[in-house]
């Protein structure tokens, strides 16, 4: 039975960060990560001629950034990302693209102007984008089929941010904010595991960090903690093992929270920390990445977009549906020879059960069907499929602001707040995405808690 300073659970961007802030600091810190790779949410692989992300793929925002300032800090080279779109269309005829990006940016504008009163997104965006048609183009109205095709595509456009199932089951008031800068920088072939190789001191073949013990594979089954002011934490582990800190910081996510909250820790955690962990929802988003022998896609396109006719649409059998809220396919830039298809929701809950091979045949009969009209379009070499809602370590992948968030405007900093004992001293703290009122759902969202949470065990004279 060893003791620590702290004890951090999970290795993510907010537990790496934490852990890695208290042990550059001189404090013993014993880092227990379920899964047998750090990173969490963020999972670099090898794939094709380089690297592709199951997870999280860009640095939203430089500026004030923890992970976009780690890469410049240490020489790493991160490139812009433009998500360009090239536009096609289920029945082959070409879109009237410049109609549809033109929509789209007043769209993207809309979501930063929300109304007074919350509304579900979808609602509020399909009547601006009808007020703005019938003033700007009024004979369009009468095209209803276009203006259906549109608001598809943009359902799964804003599906594919928020990681919901439906555009309605966001609010218009969300708390997000975007940091400045370029949103979408990418690791390109460092893979976004450098973050955390910068952060645990092994990049380039660092040493790691002396007072950091980090344990792989070790799922935490109990937090036990005394309100005592001379008492400690103690965590158990599915092997049976026990470990003693002063305290400890938890980074797990909010999915596997909703899923072990009642079990996990003792005492049982306050009234309003439970209601935080069941009114914020956990959302999914998924890829399905194919690779191929070459590339036989436009390579001056990022990104090429998916836009379903209706009629098609009602066609296809209640078993494929799934493929019709694939929102698009876009360009890893971490090799050259893949393609990553992305989806939301309750499909990505439902493709990740589905059989790989019949989940292959079928993406590849999309890709036909959108973008084979002029190209011969080759069988992949190999598919990667992400599972982060039926992992039961992460039970999702990130979170957003639902209808009822704006009933519960504390719900993140509820969950945010420390358990202290009776002097007031904090015992139990807590991190990750979740817990960060307006930059939750990213990877320097979830860092910028970790840190916060290690400042908060560190004297003010580490500031």
């Amino acid at each position: 039975m060893q003791s620590y300073d702290t004890i951090v659970i999970g290795l993510g961007s907010a537990g790496a960060t934490a852990a890695s802030t208290l042990a550059r600091a001189g404090r013993r810190v014993l880092a227990l990560e379920a899964q047998d790779r750090v990173g969490g949410r963020v999972h670099t692989v090898l794939f094709g001629d380089g690297v592709v992300e199951l997870g999280a793929e860009w640095i939203h925002g430089t500026k004030p950034s923890r992970v976009y300032d780690a890469a410049v800090q240490n020489n790493v080279t991160v490139l812009s990302q433009q998500l360009d779109m090239m536009l096609f269309r289920s029945d082959g005829e070409q879109p009237n693209s410049a109609l549809i990006n033109e929509l789209l940016v007043f769209t993207l504008q809309v979501v930063d102007e929300p109304p007074s009163t919350a509304q579900p997104l979808g609602q509020y965006i399909t009547q601006r984008v009808y007020d703005y048609v019938k003033e700007k183009h009024p004979s369009v109205l009468s095209d209803q089929d276009f203006i259906d095709e549109f608001l598809h595509f943009v359902d799964l456009y804003i599906d594919n941010y928020e990681a919901s199932t439906s555009w309605n089951d966001v609010t218009t008031s969300s708390k997000y904010q975007e940091l400045e800068g370029d949103q979408h920088m990418s690791w390109h072939r460092h893979g976004y595991k450098t973050f955390f190789d910068i952060l645990l001191n092994k990049y380039n073949n660092g040493p790691g960090l002396p007072t950091l013990d980090i344990k792989l594979s070790t799922e935490v089954t109990r937090v036990a903690w005394s309100r005592a002011a001379d008492g400690n934490v103690t965590v158990t582990t599915a092997d049976g093992a026990t470990y003693t800190a002063d305290n400890v910081i938890v980074t797990v996510s909010l999915g596997v929270l909703k899923e072990r909250y009642a079990t996990l820790f003792s005492p049982q955690l306050p009234i309003d920390k439970i209601i935080a962990i069941n009114k914020i929802s956990m959302g999914v988003m998924d890829k399905i990445i194919l690779s191929f022998d070459k590339p036989w896609w436009p390579m001056d396109t990022s990104f090429f977009a998916f836009i379903w006719r209706g009629d098609e649409r009602r066609k296809v059998s209640k078993d494929d549906y799934w493929t019709t809220r694939i929102f698009g396919a876009s360009r890893p830039m971490g090799t050259g020879y893949a393609l990553t298809l992305w989806t939301s929701g309750e499909t990505g809950i439902l493709v990740e059960t589905l059989p790989e091979d019949l989940v292959k045949r079928k993406c590849m009969e999309l890709l036909r069907r959108f973008m084979g009209r002029n190209v011969t379009i080759p069988e992949p070499t190999a598919i990667l499929r992400s599972t982060w809602h039926s992992n039961p370590y992460t039970r999702g992948s990130y979170t957003y602001d639902n209808l009822i968030s704006p009933q519960y405007p504390t719900a993140r900093e509820d969950l945010a707040a420390p358990l202290t004992d009776s002097s007031g001293r904090p015992r139990v703290l807590f991190a990750g995405e979740a817990t960060n009122p307006t930059h939750f759902s990213t990877v320097h969202g979830a860092s910028e808690t970790g840190y916060r949470e290690a400042m908060r065990l560190l004297p003010k004279s580490k500031v």
